[in-house]
């Protein structure tokens, strides 16, 4: 039987749009490599001038511009025939230390085209591919991306959720961030929370060693890091006050274990803060851009991460269901979750 041509133009349609928004990425990314979206930012420009404002060819920049201007990344003025970016635009691609900030999203897509060759081979044989073994690329790049959730997200809106903390955190708390990467969330929570103390591990050292040169440039004196397995991190004598996972549980090889482990880390009446993904329950729920996105991710990252430990792969799509059950089976029993936005599920666990 033939295909319908309706449905076949629908079809071909939507493929030349993902074309566009791929072959893209590496325009973003060297926009973002060269400051280009900063020299935009600064005020309308033709390409002229937009090109000596930046420092770059005219001739490839002018081509950049309508790239971008075509992805409705920046604007187009056909009256001045000039090029600018609107508040938002800013906001998303030119302001680093924003609650908006995308373009570390583009280092974890070049880290990915980078690993494809290995996760490929993990596709034939099924030993994963271990974080550390990935493209340096994915870590700044998660960096850059979580960090501007964390900045929007974390102190305003999470922590308030969880029954307790916040008054804890106050009035001074002793903290662990498991999973901690380079520290973005670490060092938040840090600098809203003075009188608490923070320590953040991770097994990765060379994530450490980075975390603590951003802690040594924060000039914050409440918080270390140390690099620690997640079912293996060390607790002070009486226990945490909190413990921390900023979307990492997913892709441990033993969640179980990381969770047993913060249980017995934890002071009676302590909470476990949990950040994964906004994933739902079922393959119907996740058939969205959102879900797109998750899937991608944990096929390339999250699902090899945890293969390469012989864990249960859990990846970015598990679910609040299948977190909750992992939760427990490491030994809690009060868990919930706490608050959503359209890109994560927070949850909290209590002691």
């Amino acid at each position: 039987m033939a295909p319908d041509p309706d449905k076949l133009n629908e079809l071909l349609g939507k493929v030349v749009g993902d074309f566009g928004a791929a072959m893209s990425a590496a325009l973003v990314s060297i926009g973002d490599r060269l400051g280009l979206y900063r020299a935009l930012a600064a005020g309308p420009a033709d390409s002229a001038a937009f090109a000596k404002r930046a420092g770059i060819d005219e001739r490839l920049g002018r081509e950049w511009l309508l790239n971008q201007a075509s992805g409705g990344y920046i604007t187009y003025d056909a009256s001045t025939g000039t090029y600018s970016m609107t508040e938002e635009q800013r906001a998303a691609f030119a302001d680093e230390g924003g609650p908006a900030f995308m373009l570390g999203g583009y280092n974890i897509i070049a880290s990915l085209h980078r690993d494809e060759p290995k996760v490929a081979e993990a596709f034939r044989n099924g030993k994963g591919v271990p974080w550390g073994a990935h493209d340096s690329c994915l870590f700044c790049g998660t960096e850059r991306f979580f960090a501007a959730t964390y900045r929007g997200s974390l102190v305003q809106s999470w922590i308030p959720a969880l029954p307790g903390v916040e008054a804890h955190l106050r009035a001074g708390a002793l903290v662990a961030d498991v999973g901690c990467g380079h520290g973005a969330s670490t060092l938040v929570m840090a600098r809203a929370f003075p009188v608490s103390t923070f320590v953040g591990f991770d097994f990765h050292p060379a994530s450490i060693e980075c975390a603590r040169e951003r802690a040594r440039a924060s000039g914050l004196t409440n918080v270390r890091f140390e690099v620690a397995d997640a079912a293996a991190f060390p607790a002070p004598e009486g226990g945490y006050d909190l413990v921390a996972c900023f979307d990492c549980l997913h892709d441990m090889g033993d969640p179980v274990a990381c969770a047993a482990r913060v249980h017995r880390a934890l002071r009676p009446g302590g909470a476990w803060m949990i950040v994964e993904p906004a994933a739902g329950d079922t393959v119907a729920e996740n058939l969205n851009p959102v879900g797109r996105v998750f899937s991608a991710a944990s096929t390339m990252i999250c699902v090899p991460a945890s293969q390469a430990f012989g864990g249960p792969a859990l990846g970015a799509c598990a679910g609040p269901k299948r977190v909750h059950e992992v939760i427990r089976t490491g030994g809690f029993s009060d868990v919930r979750l706490a608050t959503s936005t359209p890109f994560n599920h927070v949850h909290v666990a209590l002691r």
